[in-house]
């Protein structure tokens, strides 16, 4: 653990809500871009970050609660909430089965309105 990556870590952590590379990089200035994309993709790998397509095609990551997971993404205000569904996921499974899909992986992104903006 190096000390920028202690540095974007503690960034992550003050950062509210879910943020982009770009306000990550913004927010631990003398780091560079390529080091926070590498620490971003081995936060990722690690399950500490997850990431997130918008309905617009952004990415944005936030941390993570941990395992398999789906987000509940509001067009409002962009809060990301994130739920986990066990039966969801084997009909996932069970629809690639059927159509003879080898599945590897997949996310599920849901887009509206938070109970707060609703």
């Amino acid at each position: 653990m190096t000390g920028q990556r202690r540095r974007i870590l503690k960034a992550i952590e003050e950062l509210s809500g879910p943020f982009t590379v770009e306000e990550l990089t913004a927010a631990v200035p003398g780091v560079g871009r390529a080091t926070v994309f590498r620490t971003v993709k081995l936060l990722l790998e690690s399950e500490v970050l997850c990431r997130m397509t918008l309905e617009d095609g952004s990415i944005r990551y936030q941390l993570s609660h941990g395992g398999h997971h789906h987000h509940l993404i509001c067009n409002d205000c962009g809060s990301i909430t994130e739920f986990s569904d066990p039966e969801l996921d084997s009909l996932i499974q069970q629809n690639a089965e059927m159509e003879g899909f080898q599945l590897d992986a997949h996310s599920l992104e849901l887009y509206g309105r938070c109970a707060s903006c609703a």
